[in-house]
């Protein structure tokens, strides 16, 4: 069993502690000073506590916000056996190896870990196996080079809330056109979610998958032909660079 102590039980923290609650070979320490936060992970954990020193477990995963890295990194007693997995956006590994004996790796997470479908990015320095291992049990990762974490913090870290939007866009079309809410919320996230897998387990490109659903003169391509003639592409295209853009200015505020 891999012993993983989680330091920040909030959105981000709370979703690891979750989703490797969910499985038998870890056992997980949540350590945060509110209870409220403790608690909302209780089930999930093996055990809770307001103690930083608490975390001595061979992975510690650093699931606070950037402007909290350095006090609690203060707080924290590592040592040169252990390995530190920060997941602060914007916050450099050379920032966090500074103030830690422990070997650091940086991740870029989302939510989904909390149901074991997270998309991470992982830089190549530090990334031992253990937390290979750690991050795949709570969905998939990318290994990438440190100077691209912050186009993979607005890919997959800020990604999941473009998507939220954009399946509200589809549920809103649905419940104008007459379905319950409900229905039209199950069925725009469940066709999100079934594309997805389809683009994931597909040897066709995104192109080809589109080509195959817009049968000539049919529905789909009706509705293609909209979004081919608007910005809708230059408009998620552009969220993600601003999102993207402020990755680097919170990194300018952690520079050596």
């Amino acid at each position: 069993m891999t012993r993983v102590s989680v330091v920040g039980c909030g959105n981000m923290g709370g979703a690891f502690v979750k989703g490797l609650g969910q499985r038998d070979e870890y056992d997980v320490t949540a350590i945060d000073p509110d209870e409220t936060a403790r608690e909302s992970v209780a089930d999930s954990a093996s055990r809770t506590t307001a103690d930083p020193a608490a975390a001595v477990d061979p992975i510690v995963v650093l699931a606070v916000k950037p402007d909290l890295v350095d006090p609690v990194l203060g707080g924290l007693d590592l040592t040169a056996d252990q390995t530190l997995v920060t997941l602060a956006a914007g916050v450099s590994r050379s920032f966090v190896s500074a103030r830690t004996d422990a070997t650091v790796v940086r991740v870029m997470p989302n939510l989904a870990a909390e149901f074991g479908e997270m998309a991470a990015a992982a830089t190549h320095e530090g990334l031992t196996d253990e937390v290979r291992a750690l991050l795949e049990a709570v969905g998939t990762v990318a290994e990438v080079d440190e100077s691209l974490m912050d186009i993979a913090t607005a890919v997959n870290g800020s990604g999941p809330a473009f998507v939220f939007y954009l399946i509200d866009a589809v549920k809103t079309a649905g419940v104008e056109g007459g379905l319950e809410p409900k229905q039209a919320e199950r069925l725009a996230a469940q066709t999100f979610r079934g594309a997805a897998a389809t683009v994931l387990r597909d040897d066709r490109t995104v192109d080809e998958l589109v080509d195959a659903v817009c049968s000539p003169n049919g529905t789909t391509i009706e509705g293609m032909e909209v979004l081919w003639e608007s910005d809708a592409d230059r408009a998620v295209a552009d969220a993600v660079g601003a999102a993207k853009r402020r990755s680097q200015e919170i990194a300018e505020a952690f520079e050596e």
